[in-house]
């Protein structure tokens, strides 16, 4: 009986490895395809046939239309408890307005610097400088 544990275990074992070898053959791409699908939020397949994905001019609108939600939503909340309601258009373009730090302003303020030394150059008249950075700073957002 003790001869035919060694010879059963071995079997078994081979014919295991061997199933093992066979599935990873077969399988092909198998792993490749986990995290695809039509659960997965990533590969674009979420989005319903035919819909393209939103330009940027449209994607700002979708995404200041939602915020006007939230807002609208905290307004509601802020009336129950008895307090003022902000502004939504007020509060959205503050939101919304392109975040410039000191730094940023100071590389804008450079270029505007050096469009302006060679617009002399070529004999032109400089820009005004603080309307030129407000006007780069706004085309950021």
């Amino acid at each position: 009986m003790q001869e035919a544990f060694g010879i059963v275990l071995l079997v078994v074992v081979v014919i295991a490895a061997l199933i093992a070898v066979g599935t990873f053959v077969w399988s092909g791409t198998a792993y490749d395809d986990i995290g695809k699908g039509g659960l997965s939020l990533r590969d674009g397949s979420d989005r319903p046939a035919g819909e393209t994905p939103p330009s940027g001019l449209a994607s700002a609108r979708e995404r200041d239309e939602e915020i006007r939600q939230m807002l609208a939503a905290r307004n509601e909340r802020r009336v129950r408890r008895g307090e003022e309601p902000l502004d939504l258009e007020a509060e959205v373009a503050r939101l919304t307005a392109p975040a410039v730090d000191p730094a940023l302003r100071e590389e804008i303020r450079q270029l505007v610097l050096a469009r302006n030394s060679r617009r002399a150059r070529q004999g032109k008249e400089p820009l005004d400088v603080e309307a030129e950075i407000e006007r780069q700073v706004r085309g950021l957002g």
